[in-house]
């Protein structure tokens, strides 16, 4: 097992995309070519959603299966190199998003959460839910 510094695990972190990623970049190129204007990595709420529509309160969330959980058992089993240290940093992650979630929902907001295999495999699908979230908004 290697014991990374905090100085290295920072590195590696720095590394890692935050914002423009491929899968963010795939979603809002379909929105766009819809007509549909949005903030990216919008800072003034709270867990910096990937894409927001402040017109229908609508924060959208673009999340890798792996840091963000998604079967997390089983993905957290493949960690060989400082496996607790990255098991805890997805497991708060995971907690994180709830907390985001909770917040914004009792702001008002709409959030929607897709995760990088559904954006690839499944586009359209995911911009049938953002549609549909946008319809329910218009209708209130």
């Amino acid at each position: 097992m290697d014991n990374l510094t905090s100085e290295q695990r920072r590195k590696n972190m720095q590394a890692i995309k935050s914002k423009d990623t491929s899968i963010e970049c795939i979603l809002r190129k379909e929105l766009w070519a819809r007509g549909f204007r949005y903030r990216k990595n919008y800072k003034k709420l709270i867990g910096k959603p990937d894409i927001v529509m402040p017109k229908y309160k609508l924060a959208i969330f673009c999340d890798s299966e792996f840091w963000h959980g998604k079967n997390y058992k089983e993905s957290t089993e493949r960690i060989g190199t400082n496996s607790d240290y990255w098991k805890q940093k997805i497991k708060r992650n995971i907690e994180r998003d709830k907390e985001v979630n909770e917040k914004l929902v009792a702001d008002g907001w709409t959030v929607l959460r897709f995760w990088e295999k559904e954006i690839r495999k499944e586009t359209e699908r995911c911009i049938e839910e953002v549609l549909c979230a946008i319809k329910k908004k218009e209708g209130l």
